[in-house]
């Protein structure tokens, strides 16, 4: 025979419904498989209304939803800014219960999920494209080749601010910071399909028309011959200046390759943007002292890409495009 804090939920739940019921104290606790005693605290608590016991809370429901209020409006601040603003409308709580209410209320630090910053006639645009290739197949996404360049550094460690977010709110535009193209730096170019990678550029210099035509002159062109062979393909690329120069129209038109019409500030859409993400998460323990070191390391995670990963990337095209036509063009979690 146990104490009332030994009791069951199917036994509170017994002595409950047989109370209910008007049955005695001795015939419940026969019932319920516990001392009479326990039967009796446990009625005289319910009665009370006393659930369990505990220092009284230090904030009232009122402050909590200050509390709250006050993580909503600007996520981005840290515990010990929050609980300044908190104790200074009238709060006598400690840093802990801060960070305690918090937790309890669903919140969470996070990193900041970044997504392009896109105007109307943008999403606009991005949304009448997706709805242009909605049907496509994935024997049709199979022969474009997508591109990218990307940005690597030595240090993977500086995030940016954090955001305090619940679960499910990754996506809330309150909780997400923006990224505005295109950083002026040297950067990484590579190319994928559905067949697997092709050979990775390290450029040297700002990328410029000429820069990028020599690009696609040495590396695009093997890395075709690489994954399509004889047959044709056609090529993606986004619309940076290098990119939709006339004289790199002019050069694709030469060479009889088609270009896939591409929305503006569209890397969601892009599945080499998954691999890059790849590459950088395999190289996060990696600690290259210089520049050749990690251009070691870079080619090192992005041989070990398999053709499976890149078929499957491919293979998401239809649920961005769905995506982003659900999102109305906005930008999306891919």
């Amino acid at each position: 025979m146990g104490k009332t804090s030994d009791l069951t939920a199917v036994q509170k739940t017994i002595i409950d419904t047989l109370h209910k019921e008007g049955k005695t104290q001795k015939v419940i606790a026969k019932e319920a498989g516990c001392s009479q005693s326990s039967v009796s605290k446990h009625i005289n608590r319910q009665a009370k209304g006393r659930k369990k016991c505990g220092r009284k809370k230090c904030t009232s429901s009122r402050d909590n939803r200050t509390l709250q209020r006050i993580v909503t409006t600007n996520p981005f601040k840290n515990v010990g800014e929050i609980h300044k603003e908190w104790t200074a409308a009238g709060v006598s709580a400690s840093r802990t219960t801060t960070r305690r209410l918090m937790k309890d209320m669903g919140f969470r630090c996070r990193i900041p999920c970044v997504k392009p910053l896109l105007n109307k006639k943008q999403r606009k645009k991005r949304l009448a494209w997706a709805k242009d290739k909605k049907d496509w197949t994935d024997a049709e996404w199979s022969k474009v080749m997508f591109s990218d360049e990307s940005k690597f550094c030595i240090s993977f460690g500086n995030q940016g601010p954090r955001v305090w977010r619940k679960s499910g709110e990754a996506q809330n535009p309150r909780c997400m910071r923006s990224s505005v193209k295109f950083p002026p730096s040297v950067m990484v170019w590579g190319a994928m399909s559905s067949a697997g990678v092709g050979p990775l550029c390290f450029l040297r210099s700002r990328v410029n028309a000429a820069v990028y035509q020599e690009v696609l002159e040495h590396f695009m062109l093997p890395a075709a011959d690489q994954l399509y062979g004889d047959a044709d393909f056609t090529f993606q690329q986004d619309l940076a200046p290098a990119h939709s120069a006339k004289t790199t129209s002019t050069w694709f038109k030469d060479h009889g390759i088609p270009v896939l019409d591409w929305p503006a500030n569209s890397p969601d859409l892009n599945p080499i943007e998954n691999l890059w993400g790849i590459v950088k998460r395999r190289m996060q323990y990696a600690r290259p002292n210089n520049a050749e070191e990690l251009k070691t390391t870079i080619r090192a995670a992005w041989a070990l890409i398999t053709p499976e990963q890149c078929h499957r990337l491919i293979e998401s095209m239809p649920r961005r495009i769905t995506a982003v036509i659900e999102a109305k063009g906005a930008p999306t979690k891919y």
